[in-house]
Parts: structure tokens; C-alpha cells; sequence
């Protein structure tokens, strides 16, 4: 292969390479210009001359562009072939396929579209230069095919030498331009697609020597041939059918229309039974959009066989069969002599039919000798004598390619169907083994050909699509009220016309059409304009026809699809319906009795599209999932239930909260997701008033634990009041039933961080259950229980560990110290020790709970693996990572193997993971974890619940400590938006994550912002909490490093105090939190100055931290760290040197040597160390130890970081200086920023 390579001066050199040693390169595609002289030659290379010519700018062009892709080498047809050379044109040709194949770029120069084109009209969402894109003169030509084809990167550039985008960004236009399937334009192989197909890609393309309409085309089938440009198009495409018949082993392969004229492509025998297309037998098509995977399939099994050839085209009403075999239609008509439309609807209608064939045979063939019988028939007498005559001519041996569609065949005789007026195909189809059959229907038993299940439409773009050309506006791409809309029709295409046909006709906005549709479908249906396209075959009558066969061959299958309306559209299973095995009507009572009753139905409704059931998503649980389209949905509610049928409603909200079980059972959470779009659908009836709300306060308390469970607290809210409000007039205030709702509703004002509602809701269930049941019954301690966590919750630790003892010792009492209830309450008590840093009566609460639930539940059970998770908290807490590492792959190991991976139990072990990772530094394994939770819970509980927001803030706080600011950013809002939305600004999740944004914020340098933040935080928490409580101090400890970075540090030093004061309080003066604000105060006062001052603050953080987690500890390392600091500064730079020492032999220990390189508080302490050597004049340690750091840098921060940069500026200084270095403020600022201030990012785990 000859490729180019441009020269320092600009010239142009030819390099040789062969096939085996071939570099990688780019590749141009363009179009000539009409003026082939003004081209770049094979002979203006080689004399070094043509720079004058337009083709030049091309030329320049691609060898800027390829340099730009690092690419030395590039190839271009004008030059690059020596057109005189009659071997070398037949081989680069033959070859031109795989040089673009094997191209790593391929750049498509548009010399005809500029990025300045359309600038004075602009239309929003629309490249100004999209519609003379669009009308490209590339996009005409024969060569050009194969170059969009074959390179796996392709890049379209303007005049201007501007990219406009690549193959797979302009997808969309390019498909619609060139009828290309996208799997095509996305790389997929060629011989996928038929034959056929292939050629059809060409049709419209066209080249300036006639005979390259053939070789333009060897490539695309993979064949080869020698060049004869004498020889006339004609000869050319017979020669590639012979080479591609030899390739696909004999089988014939009819040449499209394009390639030679009509008569020679029939063949002489054909001409006898032409018959002229007649447009009007045809309904006509509406604007036909997508469908190419349905296309190329029908062109698979239609094309390229010797014997008859049929196709069933099945799917719901409205689905868009007819107007498919139309397309077909349209895309090959050439390929037939006849084609025939035939009204399947009914025996009369064919007949009909066929006396119409008849008819247009004779007038087209009436002279022939071929029409045989048709001769003498009879049209207005007995057309049973018709329809044998046509077929009679239709079996004639050389009368084989015919076209014949049977349109709406939608009540087929078949098994089960005693409808007296169901047509029997087969009495209408033509004996002879050959010829074209379409048959659509909507019924999925027609087994008369290849089956071809057409389904919605996938993509939103098409919906648009349909709503644009039928609605007339423009624009619909940005249009989110459209978009909204076609979201709702749901890629039904009947139906997207029939809104675009209503909008076109009036001013109603694509907002207020999506309200209508859903408040009056049927009027709206009824009032829309009538469809040419669609006859007068509008939706509600398309289903009716559907729904009364059905009714007649299973009465029971068209009442479980009105009853359908009473739960939401998708996922309905037989389980679902048990609940109902008491209902009055008896056709309800066998479905839910009898599964082959069920099963039978439900076969019956999707046979006839009216119904999908998904195998693709089976259910862990095992049940099938059958569903109805969102319009088929309205559909049932307008039409089949006009008059409300509150007997059904009832039934229906029985069976929904019926299936609401414990959160005890195994798989509760899959089956509560599943049930939450019916429970919606219920709270629909019932906030609606749809349904006497008598008899169903238990319905509504368990919807209740449904939304609660879910994260719906809102919806939880009202449906537990409405439970209550019935409890309280049926049972009286004081019955348990009512005070187990109220008890549910203090855990619901608890989730909302409502805790002095809660409390207040938990006093009055435990006043209740003492004077009901007295103070020591089960039901009266869990209301205990509960109130502990609350109190808990609101930093009243004293107050918690009294009501967890009270509990504690009230369930040893009645069910024994080794009931698992009781044992419950240990593990509670084990979470408030540690949250205390008691961490050894933690510990001792934990050992016992875990040792008497594997005695009771065994070493596997959940409960048993919740206590090892809490165990894992713990140890990470104490700093024995390794430890903790045990207990969390334990319990999910644990939790995978009983619960499976997706399960939420198995999920927070994973966060859990992810955060012990991060503490350890390996971001990556924390990363994969986090992403890992993430994903489970955006698919168990969605994008929204808090649980799946809190796996996003840990990631945003990864993400903070990786340096990846931006999408930090990301995570802190998307965590924030949609807390705020769920649980309200000012609940304290949100507050936590308002407070790590704040932290994000200081590490930007937008301090300003960063203030503003912490103090939304500060006083969000200092309401809800009290301003003694751990998260309020959190947030005033970061408030202080924010001072102290911004050198107010008086202010700094009062926030310090207060937060010392606060925690010193709450949990005591050594616990690890009060000592963070020690050490804190410690780096505020080195700033001041106060050398004394801060070494007491050090050495009391240090004892503390020595005495709390261990010597070995990374938090009290940092400390160790900063105590070196403070005593180089001072001037001691033995006592500096040993407390270096001592930290980084301690990082290296705890997490290992190779860890400990990138870990960055012992990257830090290897900086501060060269710091010190450079100090002491041991300049080979200094750089030594630099050299360290600055790998340590840049595996965490990268090689461009301000870190980075000044090392390697103090190692050339070393390279170059013997005399001491001076201390620069960038250094001194890397000793103390990173290992400075603790800053308090509020870590999402689960106990």
C-alpha cells in the first residue's frame, strides 16, 4: 500500500509498506471535483508540484488532521493511485474496501457544507448546518458508500475544516439520509444483512463512469473482479451477480431495479403477468418512520428463495403493521410483476378482493394467453368461481413473483374461536410453492408463514418523529412537553398520529393534550380527527372489535383485562391475585383459585397483542410478569369501565396490600417493589374517593408499611393517618391496633426527622400498650425500643441507653437473654456504646449478640449477619481495619449467598466496604464497591430513595478525596436535590450532605460559597438537633477550618472552643471526636504562633488518640505527624525527624508498604521528611525521599498537580545548588495543609 507522509517543509513523499508491516494511518473521503484536473495526482507527488490546485486545501487538510491524531502516514484515492497503470487501478480498487477498513481514522471532507450555513435562521436544537448536510452531494455518490462503511471511525468535517461530529453522533441524520440500518452504521458485519439489502443501500448513488455503479459494490459483498471500463454497465452487474453467486455457492441473486432495466431484471417470461401497480388498492401510508430491524428481516425471509415465501406480521391493534408492509412495499415494489392488497377482515371482504385482482388482470392482461381460466369468469356472478379462477392463475408455474398482502386478519378459525364469522385463511391462499405472502394480524396463534412480532417503538426519537409530521410543529426535539407526551403513547404509532393529527387542527399545547389524555381519553379520542391512513379504525373501536372476540371465546379473559384497570399497567402476576379467592363473582374466584385458569386467560390476551408478558425481566421471585400498553391501559378504564365498579376496586386494593408481608420474610423488599406501582394505583382511588373507605383501615396501614418501606414518606403519612383516623372510630383510641398504627407513625415522623412529632407518637403508643397490655408486654417494649433509637437519633445518649435497658431487661424477663428479640436490643445497645466511643462495652454488647444469634438463628441467618456488619463498624472505628475487613466480607458473603447480591442487606454490607476502602485509602476497590451499591439500589429502590442517595454522597466524598472536584460536585448535588425533594431541606441527611458540599467548596477555594454553606448547615442542624449535638458540632469544627484558612483566626479559635466544649460534653474528653478538635486547635495555634499551645494541644490529642485507637492507628499517626511539624518548626529537628519517623514506619505497617506509597497522609510525611533532609544538608536522603513523594503525588493527584510541580522544582534546585534550600510557602503549606485540619465529612454507613 502507497501511503503518504508530509515533510517538515510541506511537501508530500510516498512511503511503500506491505499488507504484513502496515502502519497505522489515516484515510480521506471526499468528492472529486468536477474539474478532475484540479486534483492532487499520482504524477504532481512524484514532480513535487500541484500546491496551486483547489485540490490541494484537501490534501493540506488531512495531513493536519492526521498529524493532530498523532498519525504520520495517510492515504487519499486522487494521489495515492497511479490511474495510468491499468494493474495497479484493478488491484487498488479490488483492495479499496479493507484500505478503509483498516484506516484508524477516516476523515469525510464536505466541501459543500459549511458551519456558517443556516446561521440567519436558527432553529433551537438544530446545528445550523444540519439541513445542507443533509443535501450533501457525498452522500450521492457510489464510492462514498463503502467509506462510510468500512472504517470503524469515521469523522465529518466542513469546508472550514470544522468537525461536525462522527459516524455514531450523527447517526440519526445519516440513517435518515441514507436508509442505512443504524446496526449497519454501528459497525455491524455486513453479510448480516441480505443481499438484497445491501444493494438497496446503493440505489440512489450514482458515479461518473457508468461501470463503477458494479465496482463501487465489491467491497460491500466481499468479492473481486477485474476491471473492463469499456465493457457498459450492464455488462459490469452481470459479471458482479456471477462473482457474488459464486460467493454465496450458487444461490441466484436477483440484481435490484437501479442496476439494469426493469424488463431484463423480470426476465421475457415475466412480461405476460405484469399487472400495473394500482396505488389506490393500497391504504394509504402515513409518515413511516424506523422499523429497519423489522424491514431487514422481512427481506431476509422474503428474498432470495425458489419456493413461496410467507410472512406473518403480528401485534396489537394500532401497532403499526399495515403501514410496515406498505413501507415493504414502497422499498421492492420492482421485484414484483403483481402485487395484490387484500381485506383479510372477513370471508366477504376477500372475495371482494379477489373479484378486484380479477378485475385487474384482465384489464392488464386481457390479450394474453397466460390468464387462462380468469378468461370466461364471471365478476358479477359466483365469486367462490372468482377467487378459484385467480388462484388458478397465480399456480401457473411461470407466474412466480407475485406480492400478495392480507391485511387484518384478525379473527382467524382456529382452536377455541366459535365465532360463526372467523375467516379460514388457508382457503384463500394459493396452492403453488412459489410467489410473496404478507398476512397481518393481530393475533399470535396465525402460524401460516414466519412469525414477525411487531412491537412499540423503542426509540423517542421516532415517537417524535410521528408527532412532528403529523402535528405540522417544528422543533420537538427540545421539546420536553413533547417529549413528555410521547413517553405517555408509549411508541404506539396509531395512537402518536392520532394526537399529532388533533394538534395540527387546534392551538392546545402538547402539555394540556397529556392532560386530557389523561383526564378524558375517551372524549378526546372520540373528538380527534379522522385517520386516512388508519381508515376509520380509530383506537377505542381497534380494541373494541378485539376486546368482544375475545369476550366471546373466554369470558373470564375480557373481564380480567376490564378489572386490569384497577391496578397499574404493568407487572401483573398470579399471586397477586390470591387475595381475591373470596370474592363474590365466580369468574374471579377460578383465576385466582386455579392457575391454568389464569394462565389460559392470560394467553388468550396476549395472542392478541392486547397483553405482553416479559420473559426478559423474570422475576427472582419466580412469577411471571405480564403487562398492558399505557394506551391499551386508558383504554380499559374509559371504555370498559364507564360505569366505576367499586366492587372490583375493593377487590383489587385487598389484593395489593394483602401482599404487603413482613420485612422478616425472605424477598420482602423484591416483592414490595414490585407492588409499588399497584399501591400507587390504589392511592389513586383512594385519595380520589374512588372507594368506601369502610372496613379497610388494615388495607390502609399496610400500604402504609409499603411506602414507608419504600422511601414514600409522604404517601406513607396519609395512608397511615387515614389508618388511623378508621382505627380510632371503629376501635377506640386505646385498642392495640390503633396504637400499633400510632407506634408506625412515630417510626415514619423518625424517618422524616419530625422528632418531637415522633416522640410525641411514641409516648402516646407506649402510655397505650402499658395501660392495655401493662409495662413489661412484647408490644409495650418495642414502642420502648423505638423511643431509645429516637433519642439516640437526637444525641440524647443517656436517655437512649435508659430505654434500651429498660427494654433489654423487660424482654430478658418474658422471652429469656437468648431470644432473638432480645438480642435485638443488644445489637441497639451496641450501636449507642460505639456511637459513645464506649468501644469496648461496643464491643462486649456486639460479641454477645452475635454469639447468641448464631446459637438461635445459626452463623448465616441475616440477623446474625446485620450483628457481624455492626461488629465490621466497630472494628473500623477502633482502626482494626483488618478486622473490620473480615467482618464485611463475612456478612456479605453471608448476605449473597441467603439474601442474593442485590438484596439492600447485601447492599449496605457493600457500602460499608466501600467506606472501610476509602479509610484505607484503596480508592479504586472503594469505587468499585460504591458503584456497585449504587447500581443495586437505583434498581431495588430507584434513582431517588435515600438509601441510593447516600451511596451517592460517598461517592461525591471519594470523589472529593481523589482530587475529581467536578465530579465530587456531581454526586454532593444530585445527593443534595434529591434529599431536599424527598426529605425536605431541612431534615439532617440533607443537612449532612449540605455540610460535605461545604467541604468541597473550601477544598475548590470558593470559601465564600463554602461559608455559605456551612452556615445553611449550622443552623439546619442547630433547629433540628440543638446546638450541642454531634452533627451541629461537626459542622461548627468545619466552620473553624474554614475560618483558619481564610486568616480569621480569631474567629476560627471561638468555633474550635465551642466545638471542644460541645463535644468534650456530649462524649466526653477522649473521645476521638473531641480529640479531632484538639488537634485541630493545635495546627491553629502553630499559626498563631503559639508554639507552646499547640505542642499541649498535640500531645493531648495524641495521648488520647494512643490511648482511644492504639499507638499504631492512622488517626493518631496524623497527629504524630503534625507533632513533627510543630518541632521543625520550632527548630528541634531531631525530635522532628523522630516523630516523621515514627509516622511513616507506622503508615507502612498499618497498610503495608506498597499502599502506603500512594497513601496521601504518608505521601505527605515523605514530602515533609525531604523537607527535613534538605534542612540537615543530606541532600542524597533529601532526594531520595522526594523522589517518593513525588510518585506518591502523582499516582493520587496526578503529574500536573501544584504538589508535583514544586518537588520537581526542589529536585532541579538540589541537581544544581549545594547550599541549603530555602523553605518555600508551597512547601511548608504541603507539611501542613494535607495533614492539617480534620475536616468532618458526614460518612454514610448503615448499623
Amino acid at each position: 500500500m502507497r501511503l503518504l507522509e508530509r515533510t517538515p517543509k510541506g511537501d508530500l513523499i510516498f512511503r511503500e509498506h506491505s499488507a504484513s508491516d502496515l502502519p497505522a494511518y489515516a484515510i480521506l473521503s471526499h468528492t472529486w471535483l468536477t474539474d478532475n484536473n484540479e486534483e492532487i495526482s499520482f504524477q504532481d507527488v512524484e514532480a513535487g508540484t500541484g500546491k496551486s490546485k483547489t485540490g490541494w486545501k484537501k490534501i493540506a487538510f488531512c495531513a493536519d488532521k492526521a498529524m493532530a491524531d498523532g498519525l504520520r502516514y495517510f492515504w487519499i484515492d486522487t494521489c495515492c493511485i497511479d490511474k495510468k497503470n491499468n494493474h495497479e487501478l484493478t488491484k487498488a480498487i479490488n483492495s479499496m474496501f479493507r484500505w478503509y477498513q483498516k484506516a484508524a481514522r477516516c476523515y469525510v471532507y464536505l466541501a459543500d457544507v459549511s458551519v456558517h450555513d443556516g446561521e440567519d435562521t436558527p432553529q433551537p436544537g438544530i446545528f445550523p448546518w444540519e439541513a445542507t448536510f443533509k443535501k450533501s452531494r457525498w452522500f450521492t455518490r457510489g464510492w462514498t458508500l463503502q467509506e462510510l462503511l468500512a472504517p470503524p471511525l469515521v469523522d465529518f468535517f466542513s469546508l472550514e475544516g470544522e468537525r461536525l461530529g462522527s459516524k455514531l453522533t450523527l447517526q440519526d441524520p445519516i440513517h435518515d439520509i441514507t436508509g442505512i440500518p443504524r446496526a449497519a452504521l454501528e459497525g455491524a458485519p455486513l453479510d448480516t444483512f441480505s443481499r438484497g439489502e445491501r444493494m438497496s443501500w446503493a440505489s440512489s448513488r450514482h458515479t461518473k463512469e457508468e461501470e463503477d455503479q458494479a465496482y463501487s459494490l465489491l467491497g460491500i459483498f466481499d468479492v473481486s473482479m477485474p476491471l473492463v471500463y469499456a465493457e457498459g454497465k450492464k455488462k459490469a452487474c452481470e459479471r458482479l451477480q456471477e462473482q457474488i453467486d459464486k460467493t454465496y455457492r450458487g444461490r441466484k441473486t436477483p440484481l435490484n431495479y437501479w442496476l439494469i432495466d426493469g424488463a431484463d431484471y423480470l426476465g421475457h417470461d415475466s412480461d405476460q403477468f405484469i399487472v400495473g401497480f394500482d396505488h389506490l388498492a393500497i391504504p394509504e401510508a402515513a409518515q413511516f418512520v424506523a422499523r429497519e430491524n423489522e424491514l431487514a428481516e422481512m427481506r431476509r425471509l422474503l428474498h432470495g428463495h425458489d419456493s413461496r415465501s410467507v410472512v406473518v406480521l403480528h401485534g396489537l391493534g394500532g401497532i403499526g403493521k399495515t403501514q410496515l408492509a406498505i413501507k415493504y412495499i414502497a422499498q421492492h415494489k420492482e421485484r414484483y410483476t403483481a402485487i395484490f392488497w387484500l381485506n383479510a377482515n372477513d370471508e366477504d371482504s376477500l372475495k371482494l378482493s379477489f373479484r378486484g385482482i380479477a378485475q385487474r388482470v384482465l384489464e392488464d392482461q386481457g390479450r394474453s394467453t397466460s390468464i387462462g381460466a380468469l378468461a370466461g369468469v364471471d365478476l358479477d356472478g359466483d365469486l367462490d368461481q372468482v377467487v378459484t379462477a385467480v388462484h388458478t392463475w397465480l399456480n401457473l408455474k411461470t407466474n412466480t413473483r407475485w406480492l400478495m398482502i392480507y391485511d387484518n386478519y384478525d379473527n382467524p378459525r382456529i382452536a377455541g374461536n366459535r365465532d360463526p364469522s372467523a375467516v379460514d385463511i388457508r382457503r384463500f391462499l394459493p396452492r403453488a410453492d412459489h410467489g410473496t405472502i404478507i398476512i397481518t394480524t393481530q393475533s399470535a396463534q396465525v402460524r401460516q408463514g414466519h412469525r414477525i412480532h411487531i412491537q412499540k417503538l423503542q426509540n423517542i426519537r421516532d415517537g417524535l418523529e410521528i408527532l412532528a409530521n403529523t402535528c405540522k410543529r417544528g422543533n420537538l426535539q427540545n421539546d420536553r412537553d413533547a417529549m413528555a407526551l410521547v413517553e405517555e403513547l408509549d411508541g404506539l404509532p396509531l395512537a402518536l398520529s392520532a394526537a399529532g393529527t388533533y394538534l395540527e387542527h387546534v392551538t392546545t399545547s402538547f402539555s394540556d393534550y397529556l392532560r386530557l389524555h389523561k383526564a378524558s381519553w375517551l372524549r378526546l379520542q372520540m373528538t380527534s380527527p379522522q385517520l386516512s391512513s388508519y381508515e376509520d379504525r380509530p383506537l377505542y373501536t381497534t380494541w373494541q372489535v378485539t376486546f368482544d372476540r375475545i369476550e366471546r371465546q373466554n369470558a373470564a379473559a375480557a373481564k380480567l383485562l376490564r378489572w386490569w384497570a384497577y391496578f397499574d399497567k404493568h407487572d401483573v402476576w398470579f399471586d397477586l391475585l390470591q387475595h381475591a379467592n373470596s370474592a363474590d363473582d365466580e369468574w374471579i374466584r377460578k383465576l385466582a383459585e386455579d392457575e391454568l385458569n389464569f394462565n389460559e386467560a392470560v394467553a388468550l390476551l396476549c395472542s392478541f397483542g392486547l397483553v405482553d408478558v416479559d420473559r426478559s425481566l423474570a422475576h427472582p421471585l419466580g412469577a411471571g410478569r405480564y403487562s398492558v400498553h399505557s394506551c391499551v391501559h386508558s383504554w380499559t378504564v374509559s371504555m370498559l369501565n364507564q360505569e366505576w365498579d367499586e366492587g372490583l376496586a375493593r377487590l383489587a386494593l385487598t389484593c395489593v396490600a394483602s401482599e404487603v408481608h413482613s420485612t422478616t420474610e425472605k424477598d420482602w423488599w423484591l416483592l414490595q417493589r414490585r407492588l409499588l406501582p399497584h399501591a400507587i394505583r390504589q392511592d389513586f382511588l383512594i385519595v380520589d374517593d374512588k372507594i368506601n373507605s369502610d372496613g379497610l383501615d388494615w388495607a390502609f396501614h399496610s400500604l402504609g408499611n409499603l411506602y414507608r418501606n419504600q422511601g414514600k414518606l409522604t404517601e406513607a403519612k396519609e395512608m397511615y393517618l387515614r389508618a388511623l383516623q378508621g382505627c380510632e372510630a371503629a376501635l377506640g383510641p386505646d385498642h392495640t391496633s390503633t396504637l400499633n398504627t400510632v407506634n408506625n407513625l412515630g417510626n415514619l415522623y423518625a424517618d422524616q426527622d419530625k422528632l418531637a412529632e415522633a416522640e410525641e407518637m411514641y409516648l402516646r403508643a407506649l402510655q397505650g400498650t402499658e395501660a392495655a397490655l401493662g409495662p413489661d408486654h412484647t408490644s409495650t417494649l418495642d414502642t420502648v425500643n423505638n423511643l431509645g433509637l429516637l433519642y439516640a437519633d437526637q444525641g440524647k445518649l443517656a436517655e437512649a441507653e435508659e430505654m434500651y435497658l429498660r427494654a433489654l431487661q423487660g424482654t430478658e424477663a418474658a422471652l429469656g437473654p437468648d431470644h432473638t428479640s432480645t438480642l435485638d436490643i443488644v445489637d441497639n445497645l451496641g450501636n449507642l456504646y460505639k456511637n459513645q466511643d464506649k468501644l469496648a462495652e461496643a464491643e462486649k454488647m456486639y460479641l454477645r449478640a452475635l454469639q447468641g444469634k448464631e446459637a438461635a438463628l445459626g452463623p448465616d441467618h441475616t440477623s446474625t449477619l446485620n450483628t457481624v456488619d455492626n461488629l465490621g463498624n466497630l472494628y473500623k472505628t477502633q482502626g482494626k481495619l483488618a478486622e473490620a475487613e473480615e467482618m464485611y466480607l463475612r456478612a456479605l458473603q453471608g448476605c449473597e449467598a441467603a439474601l442474593g447480591p442485590d438484596h439492600m442487606s447485601t447492599l449496605n454490607t457493600v457500602n460499608n466496604l466501600g467506606n472501610l476502602y476509602a479509610n484505607q485509602d484503596k480508592l479504586a476497590e472503594a469505587e468499585e464497591m460504591y458503584l456497585r451499591a449504587l447500581q443495586g439500589c437505583e434498581a431495588a429502590l430507584g434513582p431517588d430513595h435515600t438509601s441510593t442517595l447516600d451511596t451517592v454522597g460517598n461517592l461525591g466524598n471519594l470523589y472529593n478525596t481523589q482530587g475529581k472536584l467536578a465530579e465530587a460536585e456531581e454526586m454532593y448535588l444530585r445527593a443534595l436535590q434529591g434529599k431536599e425533594a424527598a426529605l425536605g431541606p431541612d431534615h439532617t441527611s440533607t443537612l449532612n450532605t449540605v455540610n460535605n458540599l461545604g467541604n468541597l467548596y473550601k477544598t475548590q477555594g470558593k470559601l465564600a460559597e463554602a461559608e455559605e454553606i456551612y452556615l445553611r448547615a449550622l443552623q439546619g442542624c442547630e433547629a433540628a438537633l440543638g446546638p450541642d449535638h454531634m452533627s451541629t458540632l461537626n459542622t461548627v469544627n468545619n466552620l473553624g477550618n474554614l475560618y483558619a484558612n481564610q486568616d480569621k483566626l480569631a474567629e476560627a479559635e471561638k468555633i474550635y472552643l465551642r466545638a471542644l466544649q460541645g463535644t468534650e460534653t456530649a462524649l466526653g474528653p477522649d473521645h476521638t471526636s473531641t480529640l479531632d478538635t484538639v488537634n485541630n486547635l493545635g495546627l491553629l495555634y502553630a499559626d498563631q504562633g503559639k508554639l507552646a499551645e499547640a505542642e499541649e494541644m498535640y500531645l493531648r490529642a495524641l495521648q488520647g488518640t494512643e490511648a482511644a485507637l492504639g499507638p499504631d492507628h492512622t488517626s493518631t499517626l496524623d497527629t504524630v505527624h503534625n507533632l513533627g511539624n510543630l518541632y521543625a518548626d520550632q527548630g528541634k529537628l531531631g525530635e522532628a525527624e523522630k516523630m516523621y519517623l515514627r509516622a511513616l514506619q507506622g503508615y507502612k505497617e498499618a497498610l503495608g508498604v506498597e499502599h502506603a506509597s500512594s497513601y496521601l497522609p504518608a505521601v505527605n510525611t515523605m514530602f515533609a521528611f525531604a523537607d527535613l533532609y534538605s534542612r540537615t544538608d543530606r541532600k542524597d536522603r533529601a532526594k531520595e525521599m522526594y523522589s517518593q513523594a513525588l510518585s506518591g503525588y502523582t499516582a493520587v493527584q496526578g503529574p500536573s498537580s501544584k504538589w508535583c510541580r514544586e518537588i520537581e522544582d526542589r529536585l532541579q534546585a538540589l541537581q544544581s545548588m549545594s547550599v541549603e534550600l530555602a523553605e518555600t510557602p508551597c512547601a511548608r503549606m504541603a507539611r501542613q495543609e494535607q495533614h492539617g485540619q480534620n475536616l468532618v465529612y458526614e460518612e454514610f454507613s448503615a448499623d
